[in-house]
């Protein structure tokens, strides 16, 4: 039976290179020239620390990185900014956490908007990712559809598509 694989994951490498491509692009801005910038992004947290001076080079900052990532291959929906920046002295501090792999609510709303489409299909979660199996392929090609036009608010990948 054809199947495939709804996934939420972010590259390494590619988060890597959008992070030293935004590092590179604030160094050469003329408005962050003179200015303490600060970023630094953990591997295997998936967080990114942000450092600057004032609230708005603050937001010129993560919109410069959700830019940068954006034309690495890495979707917006992936970076968590919810949590406020704070002051920290006389510096402003944000971490961006970075959102890698299904979490079990997520895949739960996955799998119920598939259910409640009435598709043919099964749904089924296994560990981060969500299994979609089917008769036809043409019922699977519906499932991505939905799940794109679906406003979610994850970034999602379909892999390991099957027949």
């Amino acid at each position: 039976m054809p199947s495939f694989d709804i996934v939420s994951k972010v590259d390494a490498q590619a988060l890597d290179n959008a992070v030293n491509v935004t590092t590179k692009e604030i160094t050469n801005r003329f408005d962050f020239k003179g200015t303490h910038v600060e970023i630094k992004l953990d591997k295997k947290e998936f967080k990114i620390t942000l450092e600057t001076e004032d609230d708005m080079k603050m937001r010129q900052l993560v919109d410069v990185l959700i830019n940068r990532a954006h034309k690495q291959g890495i979707a917006p929906q992936a970076f968590d900014t919810s949590k406020d920046a704070y002051p920290s002295g006389k510096i402003i501090k944000q971490e961006v956490s970075v959102r890698n792999g299904l979490k079990q609510e997520d895949a739960k709303k996955i799998v119920k908007l598939i259910k409640d489409s009435g598709l043919k299909v099964q749904a089924q979660i296994m560990d981060d990712t969500v299994r979609v199996t089917g008769k036809k392929i043409d019922d699977l090609q519906e499932v991505i559809a939905l799940c794109r036009g679906a406003e979610l608010g994850l970034a999602l990948q379909y892999e390991n598509m099957r027949s």
